[in-house]
């Protein structure tokens, strides 16, 4: 059978890239900057891939548009965990989540890696201004001012935690599941009436963009924190406006779609859960008009960097702590291991790039980014880290790139029995065991069923594809 499955050793490509990023370190330090760059990062909270610049047909995000015309975007980009902590602290470490042993939104990875030098702590190490505004490690959506929730006070000079009308407004929700789960995890909106510099967001663009007027005459590394798209979606009306409820498009599930799928897959039952159509349009249309929302802070911030002569000088990075399910397979939200829930969006603009506006096809992990940035700012990575530099792909988008792309996710508790489940994603496949296949395994032709909607994992015609996924994820995963 005719496979696409690379034999390379992965476990030395994943586990070693610090090596691979290191000597990249050095091609860049070679091609120089004698001035150091700037790092724009800009991170956005469940988040998927619903942008125009990947190709959605509904969403209008026009600033977002207009960063990918001035770099490449990752189209099939994933996180390592599903869940905001896990997944901004495996980015921020340089480390998978079975290293930090962060799995919820409670546990700080400095209780199991005290001493890990983290994405920030590299930059400061190197002379930069280093800040943060809004949320870069995990705290509420938004948080109380004065609480830092996980946040990691060596990675900053300088914190903000802005707070918006949006966070007074919460008891005026639209709650679809009737105050039974908290708004942090409920689909929930609500049609506000300010102007957009009163909102959590908007409060977070305008701090960010006094910091890039305060620091622009040394090197910075500011980290940029929307919490829109997160629940509970309360954005101005006008962005609400922008789609109707009738032109919503919910996803086509087959009647049959999840009978050869294992429960353990599944973290909303029974499928959409139990609502309507009308109140799941409704719901999508909330999400949309807060991913516009977050893109009009967005061009605030790119127009000052404009306006202040930066752009030219500043490597700015936009990606999504984790994807999110709009009722594909009759789910909702994120902490699944389905396409929708660990693809993320992912752009970077990089003034020295020749490829600017191109799409990257090939598979990465939000895991790179920390090499990535060490090698265009020619810095050298600590070596605990686990990804590698993306700068030939920044540099060949089309380029030959046989790397998989790892996430995990949790189920279960301290009652019922903890269990991981595991996926691995080429360019081909994606490849799934619930608790080392003991509940369960998933195999997707990706290229055939991008929707997922045939599990071939017990097909015998796909034993010897299972067999070497297997081998693949069993390379880093530890079931």
């Amino acid at each position: 059978m005719k496979r696409d499955l690379s034999r390379r050793d992965f476990v030395h490509c994943v586990v070693g890239g610090a090596a691979v990023s290191a000597a990249a370190s050095g091609r860049a330090a070679q091609t120089g900057a004698s001035q150091k760059m700037n790092v724009l990062f800009v991170t956005v909270d469940d988040l998927n891939n619903a942008l125009h610049c990947f190709g959605h047909p509904t969403v209008q995000t026009p600033h977002t548009d207009r960063l990918m015309a001035r770099g490449v975007g990752f189209d099939h980009c994933y996180c390592q965990f599903p869940l905001c902590s896990p997944s901004r602290t495996s980015l921020m470490t340089g480390l998978r989540p079975d290293v930090t042993k962060v799995y919820d939104l409670q546990k700080h990875f400095r209780t199991t890696v005290p001493d890990v030098v983290t994405l920030p702590q590299m930059f400061q190490k190197h002379g930069y201004f280093v800040a943060r505004v809004g949320k870069l490690y995990h705290y509420g959506v938004p948080g109380q001012i004065g609480t830092d929730g996980l946040d990691d006070p060596p990675s900053w000079h300088k914190v903000v935690n802005p707070r918006g009308r949006d966070k007074d407004e919460e008891d005026k929700v639209i709650n679809l599941h009737k105050n039974k789960t908290g708004l942090g995890s409920a689909l929930a909106w609500y049609e506000s009436e300010g102007a957009d510099e009163e909102y959590t967001d908007g409060k977070v663009a305008t701090e960010v963009i006094r910091l890039l007027e305060e620091n622009k005459d040394k090197p910075f590394f500011i980290g940029c924190g929307f919490y829109r798209p997160h629940v509970p979606w309360i954005v101005p009306k006008k962005y609400f406006d922008l789609y109707p409820v009738e032109k919503m498009q919910l996803p086509s599930n087959p009647p049959n779609d999840r009978d050869d799928v294992p429960p353990a897959a599944f973290t909303v039952n029974p499928p959409n859960y139990g609502f309507s159509e009308e109140d799941c349009r409704r719901a999508l249309r909330a999400y949309f008009a807060s991913i516009t929302h977050m893109d009009a802070q967005l061009g605030r911030v790119l127009d000052a960097l404009d306006r202040l002569g930066l752009a030219d000088k500043t490597i700015v990075v936009f990606w999504g702590d984790n994807g999110y399910c709009l009722g594909e397979h009759g789910q909702w939200q994120k902490q699944s291991l389905f396409e929708e829930s660990a693809r993320v969006p992912l752009i970077i603009a990089w003034p020295g790039a020749r490829t600017k506006g191109q799409i990257c096809p090939r598979v990465v992990e939000t895991l790179d980014l920390y090499p990535t940035l060490a090698d265009l700012c020619g810095l050298e990575a600590p070596k605990h880290v686990q990804g590698v530099s993306l700068r030939p792909l920044l540099e060949d988008p089309k380029r030959p790139w046989d790397r998989p792309a790892y996430t995990q996710t949790q189920r279960g508790g301290k009652k019922q029995g903890a269990f991981m489940g595991y996926t691995v994603r080429t360019e081909r496949w994606r490849y799934t065991e619930w608790d080392g296949g003991k509940q369960g395994a998933e195999l997707y032709d990706e290229q055939k069923d991008p929707r997922e909607f045939t599990n071939l994992a017990k097909d015998p015609k796909y034993a010897d594809v299972v067999a070497e996924m297997k081998k693949i994820l069993h390379a880093v995963a530890k079931p």
